[in-house]
């Protein structure tokens, strides 16, 4: 819990005013949103800054020569710059925007894979891997007949990083791992496994969905080859996303897409690409995306990453003793460094019925496999109840979720 020497720079009421839709009602209750997970609501100031932009800023970036051109591209360009300055990447063309995690992953397998992978190479993934982070490189061993290998995880729901070290060999080329688990909440010790694959020159890629909503990420710190994440779970707008890649491998691998916006010469002969980060991005951009990323960067930054992490451990700490105190209910993945999310069952009842009896009462949670069903196998549940908090949150909302489920359970029974 909070001490005194520990107190926080904003204020939770204040800042819970900034989200418009944490005032609705859902089934005649108040609104009680437990499910960060899946997506983040959004503040007034991202919501605001993509207004302007429709209302009075629309124009498609990098061709025109007229002014509502020029002022929204260089308004886009600097929404990169506060990626970059967020992530604390070297340079700007570093940073590519595209769809979201899923499509920053599917770009470095294709890309990277087209030019590195081979058949007998092997791709490293953990079992506690997205969908995301599982599918497009078991299709590209597939395609390439390379192989996949998994690193297993402890009782706790933490890699076992003998195994991880066991695993690794003069076949790796490439490594895939989650930085902090959407089903567990596990906080992985990525520093330490990029330094263990940097000792055998292997590059590294860090799928980020759940880390950046909940921690200040520094790419150069960590010595990320690639850093994946998307705008909808920062408080940012749904459809964009970030590819952090270093310069020496964006500049190597072809491009992902092709078309308008990647090219610097074009015949019928032949195209040559433009360089980073536009070799990256074909098309018009989600643009309006950029510019609400941006400003949920900005907005996040205000409030102190440090700030909101001390606040959802807290939030964390608490949910956890309450619900570890419900009979019948496991708690799955109990790691020593976690984020806020917790997973239960509760024996015998469905974690579907569960969520839906939650709803009824005003309470969003998620429940299912929460794309993560080979790590679901491993503990062999077909699913679980997800709880996932953000600094909009609060205790009296968890003593309302554990009255609600104390309900669930009984009605259920």
């Amino acid at each position: 819990m909070l001490t005194e020497s520990m107190k926080l720079d904003f204020d939770f009421e204040i800042v819970k005013n900034d989200f418009p839709i944490l005032t609705r009602t859902v089934n005649n209750k108040p609104l009680v949103y437990f499910d960060n997970g899946a997506t983040t609501q959004k503040p007034n100031a991202v919501i605001e800054a993509i207004e302007n932009y429709y209302k009075f800023q629309n124009a498609n970036i990098h061709r025109g020569v007229h002014t509502l051109s020029q002022e929204i591209t260089l308004a886009y360009e600097e929404a990169r710059k506060v990626v970059q300055n967020h992530l604390n990447a070297e340079h700007a063309h570093e940073i590519i925007f595209t769809k979201g995690t899923t499509d920053a992953i599917n770009l470095v397998a294709y890309s990277f894979g087209k030019k590195y992978i081979h058949a007998g190479d092997e791709i490293m993934i953990s079992a506690m891997e997205h969908h995301s982070n599982i599918i497009p490189w078991q299709q590209l061993c597939e395609d390439k007949n390379a192989t996949l290998k998994v690193i297993q995880i402890n009782e706790l729901g933490e890699i076992d990083l003998e195994d991880y070290k066991k695993l690794i060999s003069e076949n790796t080329k490439l490594i895939a791992l989650t930085h902090v688990s959407n089903t567990l909440g596990t906080i992985n010790p990525i520093k330490e496994m990029i330094a263990t694959a940097h000792q055998l020159n292997i590059p590294v890629l860090i799928d980020g969905a759940q880390a950046v909503p909940h921690m200040k990420v520094n790419v150069l710190d960590l010595d990320a080859d690639f850093y994946c994440f998307g705008a909808h779970k920062l408080f940012g707008p749904t459809g964009v996303g970030v590819l952090y890649g270093k310069e020496k491998w964006l500049n190597e691998m072809p491009p992902y897409q092709t078309g308008g916006g990647v090219i610097k010469t074009v015949s019928f002969e032949k195209t040559t690409f433009a360089p980073l980060p536009l070799k990256f991005e074909a098309g018009t951009p989600n643009i309006a995306g950029g510019i609400g990323l941006a400003a949920a960067i900005n907005y996040v930054n205000e409030l102190g990453l440090e700030n909101i992490a001390l606040y959802e451990h807290e939030l964390l700490e608490y949910a956890t003793k309450k619900l570890s105190e419900i009979d019948g209910l496991k708690i799955i993945g109990t790691a020593k460094q976690k984020v806020g999310v917790i997973s239960f069952v509760v024996a015998g009842l469905h974690p579907f019925d569960i969520g839906v009896i939650l709803d009824k009462q005003g309470i969003a949670v998620r429940t299912g496999h929460h794309c993560t069903q080979p790590l679901m196998a491993i503990y062999g549940v077909p699913g679980t109840v997800r709880i996932s908090f953000a600094f909009y949150n609060a205790i009296q909302e968890i003593d309302a979720f554990v009255k609600a489920l104390n309900k669930a359970i009984q009605m259920l029974s």
